[in-house]
């Protein structure tokens, strides 16, 4: 659990105590089903503007890229080496966001969402888990923790 008068720095704040804490940089891999490429959009131009450099399988990264966006494309595990799960061992990345829709894309995703889990990286399977994630990384770039008991949130303000 998380709180604070922010989303942002709730939803960062509970991420850290689940022991997942958000990057301030880096690279972002995303890989999404083609229903969500439009909410990738969103999350991969908000980390883009953040700094953070964008990874992407082939098709995510095209519709990326058509839409103006500077990504890279890196290969799935099926489709040779060096692929994603790769980029994960070496520490490369810094996030992930992977949607998957067919019981195919589930299993082409488990090495990816194994490793992250073993590299201990932020790793969200839905866009508004993305979203809320890129929420909680502008509120940290922005502004400082505040630390305050339940009783002052809480509290009859006079």
């Amino acid at each position: 659990m998380g709180i604070d008068e922010d989303f942002g720095w709730a939803f960062a704040k509970s991420q850290a105590a689940a022991g997942v804490p958000l990057p301030k940089g880096g690279k972002v891999f995303l890989s999404v089903k083609d229903k969500d490429k439009p909410a990738a959009l969103e999350v991969a131009r908000q980390l883009s503007h953040l700094g953070f450099l964008l990874e992407a399988t082939r098709g995510t990264a095209a519709y990326l890229q058509e839409q103006g966006l500077t990504v890279e494309p890196v290969n799935k595990v099926l489709e040779g080496r060096p692929d994603i799960v790769d980029h994960i061992k070496n520490g490369d990345i810094s996030l992930v966001v992977n949607t998957v829709g067919s019981g195919a894309s589930q299993a082409d995703s488990a090495s990816i969402r194994r490793e992250a889990l073993q590299k201990g990286l932020p790793y969200y399977t839905t866009m508004p888990g993305a979203k809320a994630a890129v929420m909680a990384i502008e509120a940290t770039l922005k502004k400082g923790l505040t630390i305050r008991s339940l009783q002052e949130y809480h509290s009859p303000r006079a």
